[in-house]
C-alpha cells in the first residue's frame, strides 16, 4: 500500500531538515527523503563558523546532526532511499528504492554539486587545502598564498574575497583571458595581491597531509611547473541535482530550478528551496531560509 504524506521533501540538507522542521511543527504529515547523510554538503566542513548561534564554530557533521534531530523532534518522518522519478497529478507520486510514495505537496531540496577537477589529490586533500567555496573557508588562509583556478564571474568574486585574506591570491585559467564581466576583470586587476597564471591547467594537487603546491601544465607549451601554495580554491561551476526533475518543473539554463520569492515553481504544489534554486546565495543560513519559506508556502498551498 502506498504511504500518503500532505508534504515530501526530497533533500536532507539544511534546506530540507528546516523544511522538515517548519512543515511537521505546522501539523503537516511530513517525510523526508534523503539517499546519503543527513545535513548535506555541510558534512564535509571540518568548521561552520559563519551560522548564528554557535560563536566558537561548529564541525558540519554535528550541525547536520543538530538539525536532524530537532527536525524529526515534531513528528517529522525521515527515510534514507534515492528519488528515482515524481509524476504530477491530482496528487504527487514519488517514486523511491524504498518503495513508492503519494504527497500533496512536494518541497525539492536536492542542491548541487562543486564540479570537481578530476585531478591527483583533489578529493583527498579536500578541507585540507582544497575547497570550493571561498566565503566559507577564506578566513582560514589570512596572511597566506592561495590560487583560485576558473575564469568565469565564480572565480573572479572568490578571489575578490580571498584579497580580504590572503597575502597573495593566483587565478589560474586554460584560456588567455576571463569569461567574468568587464567590470569584476577590472576589480580584481586593480588588486595589486592578485596575479592571473594564463594558458594553465591544474594537473595534480600535491601534499601529504596537507596542501604543499599544485602542478600546473601551459597548454601552449605543455611544459610543467610548481606553484607552492597553502589553499587552492576551486571554481569551475556547479551541477545542480535536478534531473530527476527536469520534465515537472520549469528549469533555467544552468539546470537550477526557477521559483518565485515563495520558493514556488511552475508546477502546482511543488515548491524548491536551497541550492537547487536559482540564484540561491549557496550558504546554510540561506538554505535554511529557504526552506522555511518553503514549508510555509506549502502550508498556504494545502489550505488555501
Amino acid at each position: 500500500m502506498t504511504r500518503e504524506y500532505e508534504v515530501v521533501i526530497i533533500g536532507g540538507g539544511p534546506a530540507g531538515l528546516t523544511a522538515g522542521l517548519y512543515a511537521s511543527r505546522a501539523g503537516l504529515k511530513s517525510l523526508l527523503l534523503e539517499c546519503g547523510v543527513f545535513g548535506g554538503q555541510i558534512v564535509n566542513a571540518r568548521l561552520v563558523e559563519n551560522y548564528p548561534g554557535f560563536p566558537e564554530g561548529i564541525s558540519g557533521i554535528e550541525l547536520g546532526k543538530l538539525m536532524h534531530r530537532q527536525a524529526t523532534r515534531y513528528g517529522l518522518e525521515s527515510l534514507t532511499a534515492e528519488v528515482i522519478g515524481v509524476s504530477s497529478g491530482d496528487t504527487h507520486e514519488v517514486s523511491t528504492t524504498e518503495g513508492d510514495v503519494q504527497a500533496q505537496s512536494i518541497i525539492i531540496a536536492t542542491g548541487s554539486e562543486y564540479r570537481k577537477l578530476g585531478v591527483i589529490g583533489e578529493e583527498r586533500l579536500s578541507g585540507r587545502g582544497v575547497s570550493y567555496c571561498a566565503t566559507c573557508d577564506g578566513f582560514f588562509f589570512r596572511d597566506r598564498e592561495v590560487a583560485v583556478v576558473g575564469g568565469g564571474d565564480t572565480a573572479i568574486t572568490d578571489a575578490l574575497e580571498l584579497v580580504q585574506h590572503c597575502r597573495k591570491v593566483y587565478i589560474i585559467h586554460r584560456r588567455d583571458q576571463l569569461r567574468a564581466t568587464k567590470a569584476l576583470q577590472g576589480k580584481a586587476f586593480s588588486q595589486p595581491k592578485i596575479e592571473p597564471v594564463w594558458n594553465t591547467v591544474v594537473d595534480e594537487i600535491v601534499g601529504d597531509k596537507m596542501l604543499n603546491y599544485l602542478r600546473l601544465r601551459n597548454v601552449k607549451t605543455g611544459q610543467s611547473s610548481n606553484l607552492e601554495v597553502d589553499g587552492v580554491f576551486i571554481a569551475v561551476g556547479l551541477k545542480p541535482n535536478s534531473q530527476v526533475f527536469s520534465r515537472l518543473v520549469t528549469l533555467d539554463e544552468g539546470g537550477f530550478i526557477v521559483t518565485n520569492e515563495l520558493m514556488r515553481t511552475s508546477a502546482p504544489g511543488i515548491f524548491a528551496a536551497g541550492d537547487i534554486r536559482q540564484n540561491s546565495f549557496r550558504q546554510v543560513i540561506t538554505a535554511a531560509g529557504d526552506g522555511a519559506a518553503a514549508a510555509s508556502s506549502a502550508f498556504k498551498y494545502l489550505y488555501e
